[in-house]
């Protein structure tokens, strides 16, 4: 409602409309004013009153006409109408009713009469401005919380996708890089492609034959153990997971982003695990388990990238490097990290190893030379 309120006064007598102007002004009211019923709809289309006061007879539309209009004016339709007229018969009363009119004063009207008529008809128009724009209100507020919640239903897809993918990353991604890969959703850098990478096998010795002897309980125990000791290790150096395959794994460093210092980190990685399981290793001899640890690191370019079909997917690389550092891995007596010359080209200011000879490695012509690792320089073997 307008402050201070608008009354349209709508009166083909100018004195009638004089005597309801200086009553109602002396009042605070904002009046408005027209001599015919016309005017009477124009104004009011126009300056949108609180209430409209309206006489019955004026010329070119009664004032009955005129309250019918008002009334089926959607913009209008709520606005109170009080009618005033000389005419005292009842069915006029009543036809001002039926076209729509909420008060009805007789001339001449009595100057407390019309105050208090005006007065209730602004309350009532001021609770019914309330409702509308509180229902309003409630309508956008409506609007926005089913926006929210289209957003939130979309955001938590979204977000169950995001962590779908980041746990298939993580089968073989470090933590770190899987969450890179998901927050930027880009994910070419697992398509095919050629990288130089450093290659890290490692398993446990004399496994065949201790898993061949032992019940099914116990070897899973083994691995476990085995698995939980060295897992976190390949995180912590940030080594991609190739695969899981019983008693070993292959780890690579340089892929499927760049690293500094790729045949450093293995090394690193390499020799925390061997210190790990060593521990492991003095336990499970007190069990009666005879096994050792051994590993081989090597150098090279491979082919890099997502193998699988849809809803199975691993990484993998594939190449001579891939098929050196396994061979290596096999050739290690326990205890041993044999290194390809390549990789201890790469970490010589950082180790300290032993010449482990030209290997004669099944599936390559020539003897390959090698070294075993024997501690990090400025550590006690």
């Amino acid at each position: 409602m307008s402050v201070p309120p608008k009354i349209l006064i709508a009166d083909d007598n100018p004195m009638n409309v004089s005597v309801l102007q200086t009553h109602l002004s002396a009042h605070g009211y904002d009046i408005l004013t027209a001599a015919d019923g016309a005017q009477a709809l124009t104004v009011a289309r126009e300056q949108r009153p609180d209430l409209v006061l309206l006489d019955v007879v004026m010329p070119e539309m009664d004032g009955f006409e005129v309250c019918r209009r008002l009334k089926a004016d959607a913009a209008l339709h709520f606005v109170p109408v009080i009618i005033i007229t000389a005419k005292t018969d009842p069915e006029d009363t009543v036809a001002g009713l039926e076209a729509g009119g909420d008060e009805y004063l007789t001339k001449p009207v009595d100057p407390a009469a019309l105050v208090a008529r005006v007065k209730s008809m602004l309350r009532i128009k001021a609770l019914h401005d309330t409702v509308r724009e509180q229902a309003a209100r409630l309508h956008t507020q409506a609007a926005q919380l089913a926006e929210w919640n289209r957003t939130l239903e979309q955001r938590v897809v979204e977000q169950v996708q995001s962590l779908e993918r980041l746990g298939r990353l993580r089968r073989f991604l470090s933590p770190q890089v899987a969450e890179i890969i998901v927050s930027s959703g880009d994910e070419r850098a697992l398509e095919s492609h050629r990288r130089e990478i450093t290659v890290v096998f490692c398993d446990l010795r004399g496994f065949t034959p201790f898993a061949e002897s032992a019940e099914p309980e116990e070897v899973m125990g083994i691995l476990r153990e085995f698995h939980s000791a060295t897992g976190d290790l390949i995180y912590r150096f940030e080594g991609t997971l190739e695969r899981f395959a019983g008693d070993g794994f292959m780890v690579f460093f340089n892929d499927p982003f760049p690293c500094r210092d790729p045949a450093a980190r293995a090394v690193q990685m390499a020799v925390a695990i061997r210190g790990r399981v060593s521990d492991l290793i003095e336990c499970w001899r007190k069990r009666g388990h005879r096994l050792d640890f051994g590993a081989g690191i090597a150098q090279g370019f491979a082919t890099l990238g997502r193998i699988g079909f849809e809803g199975r997917f691993d990484y993998g690389a594939i190449g001579t490097v891939t098929n050196l550092a396994s061979r290596l891995c096999d050739t290690a007596r326990p205890e041993q990290i044999l290194i390809s010359e390549r990789v201890y080209a790469a970490v010589e200011g950082l180790v300290e190893v032993e010449p482990a000879g030209d290997l004669p490695l099944r599936g390559f012509a020539k003897p390959v030379p090698a070294y075993n690792v024997v501690r990090l320089r400025g550590t006690v073997a």
